[in-house]
C-alpha cells in the first residue's frame, strides 16, 4: 500500500550551491551531505514537516543524473517519491495491473530503504520511486 509523499527530488548541477540559494532566498535548510556510489550522486534533503525535497548533484561523468542534467542544464525535477509499506508487495500489484517497475527492489536509497521505480510512461509522465518505509523502522 502507497503510504504517503516521500520527498521530490530535484537535479542540480552544484548541490552547494542550491543550498545557498535555498537559505537565502526561502530559509530552507539542508542537512548532511550523502553520496550514494550505487546511484552516483551526491545528495542532501531538506526537511519539512509532511515531506522532504531531496537535492541531488551527479558525483560523476557515468551518473544517471549527470544526463538529466546534459538535456537540462540549470537542473529540475527528476522525480517523486512515495513511501510503501512493501516494495515487493506493491511492485506485485502493480506488475499485475500492467505497470513497468523499473529495478528488482535490491537497490537502496542513502537511508537503507530498499527502493524501486516506476516507468512515466505509467505514471503520468513522472518518474516515481518507491521506498520501503518498513526498512527505515529497522
Amino acid at each position: 500500500m502507497i503510504t504517503g509523499l516521500a520527498h521530490v527530488s530535484i537535479v542540480v548541477p552544484d548541490l552547494d550551491a542550491a543550498a545557498r540559494e535555498l537559505d537565502a532566498k526561502y530559509g530552507l535548510k539542508i542537512g548532511a551531505i550523502k553520496v550514494n556510489t550505487e546511484q552516483g550522486v551526491r545528495m542532501a534533503y531538506v526537511e519539512l514537516a509532511n515531506a522532504k525535497i531531496e537535492l541531488m548533484e551527479p558525483a560523476g561523468a557515468n551518473s544517471p543524473v549527470a544526463k538529466f542534467l546534459e538535456k537540462n542544464p540549470r537542473g529540475g525535477i527528476h522525480h517523486f517519491s512515495l513511501g510503501v509499506d512493501s516494495v515487493d508487495a506493491v511492485t506485485a500489484d502493480m506488475k499485475n495491473r500492467g505497470v513497468r517497475v523499473l529495478g528488482d527492489g535490491t537497490q537502496k536509497n542513502v537511508h537503507g530503504e530498499r527502493i524501486a521505480f516506476v516507468h512515466p510512461a505509467d505514471f503520468l509522465g513522472a518518474l516515481v520511486e518507491l521506498e520501503d518505509k518498513r526498512e527505515a523502522k529497522k
